[in-house]
This record gives structure tokens, sequence and C-alpha cells, in this order.
């Protein structure tokens, strides 16, 4: 897969949708610490797409491992299945416009094995100002064959983290806030892994929320040191908008690995170190 087919913009999606082989669609829409979204999908979606629950079935058990640990792979297998999700069918996933929910869903996916999956560039808000169809009508889709094995993504533990952080790259996604100590709304220790660098995830959109261009974002990473072949790494709260700092990193052209538990693990074992203020260390 290349670095920009892992987004596709609206009027691609549209397109592909009218046409021979059109991809299956996964409405991954979610709220941090807010109201499920299956109502919000229920009141209007793309036409065929079905609903996939981020707390539910692409995240285990909130626990030592982080608030959204990865899935029982077998479960997340299962749950693509039900989804319609099959190994040699594209899949385009959606939310409703931030694009962390999407990115986590892609990430998924793509660490699992599935070669052929993207996400809609800005989400749902995207799609309707591109004047595309919604509906309220449920999806049936056919049972998928698609199976998961692991391994095709970089994933990091905390161990790992410590040691890109010194060898390599390792971009925190979170708020520079958050980065800094500033302030720590959700976890129970505020700060940064040391010698991480702040990435905010938000500084890869623009104000119409889609990905900025892939020059622009290779200036960006390359300004943080995620250039010439430098190992990179990426952790954020939960491994939810990290997702999104690897895709664009993707869209970069440049390969990342997740540290999917993120702060929420690495803020949990009060014996690991923690850094604030604005600098790395």
């Amino acid at each position: 897969m290349t670095a920009n087919s892992a987004i596709v913009s609206a009027s691609a999606l549209a397109a592909e949708l009218a046409g021979p082989r059109p991809p299956v669609l996964l409405d991954v829409r979610w709220r941090l610490g807010g109201p499920n979204q299956r109502p919000a999908y229920d009141a209007g979606h793309l036409p065929g797409a079905v609903y996939v629950d981020l707390d539910r079935e692409l995240a285990g058990p909130p626990g030592a491992g982080g608030r959204h640990p990865l899935p029982d792979t077998e479960e997340f297998g299962a749950a693509m299945r039900r989804a319609g999700v099959c190994a040699d069918v594209p899949v385009v996933v959606y939310d409703g416009g931030q694009g962390w929910a999407a990115a986590r869903a892609w990430w998924l996916l793509r660490w699992t094995g599935h070669p052929q999956v993207r996400v809609l560039d800005g989400g749902l808000a995207a799609w309707t100002a591109a004047g595309g169809e919604v509906t309220s009508e449920a999806a049936a889709p056919v049972q998928g064959d698609f199976k998961p094995t692991p391994g095709a993504m970089g994933l990091l533990d905390a161990d790992g983290a410590a040691a890109l952080a010194r060898e390599g790259v390792l971009l925190d996604a979170r708020a520079g806030e958050r980065y800094r100590g500033e302030v720590e709304p959700i976890d129970p220790v505020g700060g940064h892994i040391p010698g991480a660098l702040s990435a905010p995830t938000t500084d890869n959109t623009g104000p119409d929320g889609l990905f900025l261009p892939a020059a622009d974002l290779r200036a960006r990473f390359a300004g943080l040191g995620a250039a010439g072949g430098a190992p990179v790494g990426v952790y954020c709260g939960s491994g939810v908008s990290g997702a999104h700092e690897v895709l664009a990193l993707e869209v970069a052209g440049i390969g990342a690995a997740l540290y999917a538990g993120s702060w929420s693990e690495w803020s949990a074992d009060p014996q690991r170190p923690v850094a604030t203020g604005p600098d790395p260390q």
C-alpha cells in the first residue's frame, strides 16, 4: 500500500461506491468520554455502512494495559467478519470528522494483515459537505471472511517506547499542555515519557478537518526528527489519537510504530519515570 492510498477523498469514494467493486464501509463514530454514537449512526450514515463500536469492538476492557488496550484478536476478527470485512475486498472507515476513531480501526485492520484499508479524509462531515447521500436504513452485511494475523504494523510496549525515545524518535500525539504536565484530565499523572517529543495530532489537519498535503506533513515530521530512516513511534492518551498520527505519518511516507497502551498504561505504573515541561527530558 502506498502512502497516499491510506486516505481517500469524499469524491473518490463516491466514484468507487458507484463502481463495480465498492469497498466495505465501516462507521466508527466515537466520542472520548461521551455517549455511544450508535444513535447518531441510526439517524444518518453512508449507505451500506456498518456501525463499529470502538469501546467494545476496537478495544479490550480497560485495566493495567490502558484505557483502550488492544482487543482480543479472535474477538476483533469476529467483529470484522460480522461487519462484512473480507480479506480481498477494500475497506473504508470513517467517523464524524475528527479522524481519531477511524484511524484506530484503520490501524487495527492494517496491523492484523488487511492490505486494503483507507480512512475517509474528513469523515462524515467531508462526505456531506461534498453532497454525499446519507441514510437511516440499517446495513445488512454479508458475513465476511477476514482472519486477523497480527504483526503487519509496528507495535510498541512500554519498554519499547522507552527505548525508542532514546534511540529513535518517539512522538507524543496529545495536546501540548498534557505533554508538559500542566493539566491531566484523565490519567493519574501529568507529563510525558522522557525523551518523547510533543507532536499534537491536531496539527496534522487543517481548519477543514482534512489532512495537510503530504509534503507539508513530511516537512512537519522532518522538523521533529522523523526523517532519514530513524525509527519512529507514537503514543497518545490511550492509543486512539496516536493511531491518527501513525496515519498522518503514513500519508507523509514515513512508517511508524504505535505504543497502544500509551500514557494511560505508562502513568498507571508509579515506577515508570515521568518528565514535565516543554523539553523532551
